[in-house]
């Protein structure tokens, strides 16, 4: 690791301390200096297991990890799940001091909230400043890719596009000089000790098929040589392979090669829990006032039904009415003249002036939440699609009905990664299906909670690919 970056992650992980301090500070002073007065012994002891339990916590919830390539609305889950855990801990501990101290419940009723406010604060002003380091072209770990699969493409891609992730490739190596992107060629893969002995590399990344086990384990062992650190990036069509588990009938044992995490019933009870809270919810604070000024603004602009209902594709293939806001004209053409469904487009001339600022928003999905509430639709998951548009991906997208393992969603993890729109573009719908199946596999309750959170920043920023 290269001196400078090993200074910014030290200085990311450390900084912590010191918020930690001044959120105490600052609730004490809200408080006229409840702890302060007349406990100053205890105000050590507080910030020292403070400081305890909060990186305690992050250790537990991933947050002192190298969060620099997620997403900001994926890091404010992490610091959610760690303020969470970091509470439980050291309300636990306060306990141990219940007869030394009076600590009333205003104090940390401002102390928890404070320190979710700074730390948030801070991480994103400190993302912002390294982006501008990483756009400068400073601070940037050299790298290089082992292989030219289609994961090898993208992951060349994804940190050109994004050089705030801090990556800058020098070339890759592959047993064929083939074209990657733009990329230079270094050489073949048995060529790998000559170049990590001759070039600046702090980091190795193998993107090379499983069955390539001996390039592989070349790799491995000269990045262990060289004392250079190594990653694995599976070939994107590999996120569509299944969980594995294993279990007994009798002696004999069994291999799950669908298990899946919503498969599991304190999953299903979790999940379906949170979609009948959210939708609930959401007809509570917001439906039952907004959609009807939605509905009204419909029929004084265009002529036709409010309503669009269109028959998809739910869990385990069956057929489903989803029901949306209608954002075209009535009448408007669903198939061209060799029976293709047509899908919406830029400048689409189907959609309705007050359609296009409802797909801009997606407040035309709103009434999706009626069928999450019946069941056959989640908060979360992959987008469902009509009919014929499903009929003509099984053949020419791998894995598609892999997607219909769980419940459709109103937003999704591809849809909060970029893939939402039409697919006319090739691969554009493999590389739906590819985040699709990589979130059935994946499952979490706190990945469902991040998706949530960053549709909500999307639909706040605007998304270009909403029309």
């Amino acid at each position: 690791m290269t001196r400078p970056y090993f200074l910014y992650n030290g200085f990311r992980y450390l900084i912590d301390t010191p918020l930690l301090i001044l959120s105490f500070w600052i609730a004490d002073y809200l408080t006229a200096g409840q702890i302060h007065s007349g406990q100053e012994s205890f105000v050590y002891i507080f910030l020292l297991l403070s400081i305890i339990a909060w990186y305690s916590a992050a250790q537990i919830s991933g947050l002192s990890r190298d969060l620099r390539s997620n997403k900001f609305a994926e890091e404010i889950i992490y610091v959610l799940v760690t303020l969470i855990i970091f509470a439980i801990t050291l309300t636990s501990c306060l306990f141990f001091f219940r007869n030394k101290i009076e600590l009333s419940n205003k104090f940390l009723l401002l102390y928890f909230p404070i320190l979710f406010t700074s730390v948030l604060s801070f991480k994103y002003l400190f993302r912002k400043y390294l982006h501008s380091i990483f756009y400068s072209g400073r601070l940037q770990e050299q790298i290089i890719l082992v292989g030219s699969t289609p994961a090898a493409k993208d992951f060349y891609d994804t940190i050109n596009l994004h050089t705030y992730y801090g990556y800058k490739c020098i070339g890759f190596l592959d047993d064929e000089n083939t074209k990657l992107n733009g990329c230079k060629y270094l050489g073949k893969i048995s060529d790998i000790n000559k170049i990590l002995a001759e070039s600046p590399v702090d980091e190795v990344i193998i993107a090379l098929p499983n069955a390539q086990h001996q390039h592989i384990s070349t790799c491995i062992e000269a990045c262990d040589f060289h004392a250079k650190r190594v990653r694995m990036i599976p070939d994107l069509y590999l996120y569509a392979a299944s969980n594995i588990s294993i279990n007994t009938i009798g002696l004999l044992p069994v291999i799950n090669f669908r298990s899946l995490p919503q498969d599991r019933l304190p999953n299903k009870l979790l999940k379906r829990s949170f979609d009948v809270l959210f939708s609930t919810l959401f007809f509570i604070l917001i439906g039952w006032w907004f959609m009807p000024i939605i509905a009204l603004l419909i029929k004084l602009t265009s002529k036709g039904p409010v309503f669009f209902k269109q028959e998809r594709w739910g869990l385990n293939n069956k057929k489903i009415i989803c029901y949306k806001f209608r954002t075209m004209y009535s009448g408007s053409p669903e198939t061209d003249t060799n029976g293709n469904f047509l899908q919406a487009t830029k400048n689409d001339q189907r959609v309705t002036p007050l359609g296009k600022i409802l797909r801009a928003w997606n407040i035309d999905e709103l009434p999706q939440f009626w069928n999450v509430f019946k069941g056959n639709m989640s908060v979360v998951g992959p987008r469902p699609h009509v009919t014929p548009l499903n009929i003509s991906s099984i053949q020419n997208v791998d894995r598609y009905m892999l997607r219909h393992l769980v419940k459709p969603g109103i937003t999704g993890y591809a849809q909060v990664n970029g893939c939402r729109g039409e697919t006319s573009a090739p691969g554009s719908m493999q590389r739906r299906v590819n985040y699709d199946l990589y979130y059935i596999h994946s499952w979490t309750f706190w990945m469902d909670c991040q998706i949530v959170l960053q549709t909500i920043i999307l639909t706040i920023k605007g998304d270009q690919n909403a029309y």
